[in-house]
């Protein structure tokens, strides 16, 4: 399981007081208005960082970090990115999951036979899209809706999925 989860990349400085352009990586952009701490991935460290306050301008965030005072002191932050611990990340209601736990598990279905990996989650407007790696060498997309997934067991690393009739036509 992931420990951080991306929030954002700092895109450049705003100005000349410290602050810095945020594009954020997260679905509610509004949870940096509840955020007292980011945590930068300089490629060589983490570094925590405290918020000092909030704006948003445009599809950007902008955020003063205590300590960063000008824009000297900021300039090294450009296209770095900025995480929360799971502690700070946002709740989650029930059947929610964090992306980066999905990725990686074992689908079974209905008889609990393992039938290949999650390896991506696309995010559509209407619901997701498990991408899953086929044991057979398939590519199988299923809708992340619950006529098709049964079950998620993070803590055993599975997902159980019914695969609606027409998703894995054989071909040839």
């Amino acid at each position: 399981m992931e420990d951080f989860f991306q929030v954002g990349i700092i895109t450049s400085p705003h100005g000349v007081r410290g602050e810095v352009k945020v594009y954020p990586t997260t679905d509610d952009v509004n949870r940096f208005k509840r955020l007292k701490q980011v945590i930068l991935d300089t490629g060589k460290e983490r570094l925590k960082l405290e918020i000092e306050s909030v704006k948003f301008v445009k599809q950007f965030v902008v955020l003063k970090l205590k300590g960063y005072d000008n824009i000297n002191d900021v300039e090294r932050f450009r296209q770095k990115s900025l995480f929360v611990s799971r502690e700070n990340a946002v709740r989650l209601r029930k059947d929610e999951y964090f992306i980066a736990d999905l990725i990686g598990l074992k689908v079974l279905d209905e008889t609990q036979q393992e039938i290949g990996m999650l390896r991506e989650v696309m995010e559509t407007g209407a619901n997701d899209v498990y991408v899953i790696d086929l044991n057979d060498g398939r590519e199988l997309l299923l809708p992340a809706i619950k006529q098709c997934i049964l079950g998620v067991d993070i803590e055993a690393g599975t997902i159980r999925v019914h695969i609606l009739e027409g998703l894995l036509d054989e071909k040839g």
